[in-house]
């Protein structure tokens, strides 16, 4: 039987597993650290960095759940971006999860007027069951107006991080070279 390692060596114990039971906040900034620095260390450009978390970006703020990432994956392979910052970005916007019915309803109600000119007073997803998002005809009387609603979030967001982190990017790297020259 192989020895077992020291009880401070196993992940449990160190908060890298699953039910750690530990602190929360301590575990988001972690990952947060971990991811951020993923993005600052890729070996592409700046603009092809940017450019894929401004599509998981877009692509997070859409009501498509279980496509989110497919999709992105799938745009950023089709504009050259960086797979791998899209993936980063679209479960990054995943921490939002708490706010998803907040953001639902205003998405809803942004789409109402974009699509019909009036904005309801009672959201008409109220009356809809859970498993009766996953049909096609929930879709388009309830989803097509969430969807064209995210549209005024996703455009906007995909914006500021494309330029937020193209900048940060671009300045990191520049002063990179100079430390090594």
């Amino acid at each position: 039987m192989p020895e077992r390692p020291p009880d401070d060596t196993l992940p449990e114990k160190t908060g890298g597993g699953k039910g750690t039971g530990g602190n929360p906040w301590q575990s988001l900034v972690r990952w947060l650290r971990a991811h951020h620095l993923t993005l600052m260390t890729l070996p592409d450009t700046p603009h092809a960095i940017a450019l894929g978390s401004a599509i998981g970006m877009f692509f997070g703020f859409t009501p498509l759940f279980g496509l989110k990432t497919i999709l992105a994956f799938l745009t950023t392979w089709a504009c050259k971006a960086n797979k791998t910052s899209a993936v980063i970005t679209v479960q990054l916007h995943d921490l939002l999860l708490p706010l998803v019915p907040a953001m639902f309803f205003w998405q809803y109600r942004l789409g109402m007027w974009a699509l019909y000119h009036r904005m309801p007073q009672r959201p008409g997803y109220r009356r809809v069951a859970l498993g009766d998002f996953m049909e096609w005809t929930t879709f388009l009387t309830v989803g097509r107006p969430i969807l064209i609603g995210s549209l005024f979030f996703a455009l906007p967001s995909a914006v500021i991080v494309y330029v937020g982190l193209r900048g940060v990017l671009i300045r990191s790297r520049a002063r990179s070279n100079e430390k090594e020259n």
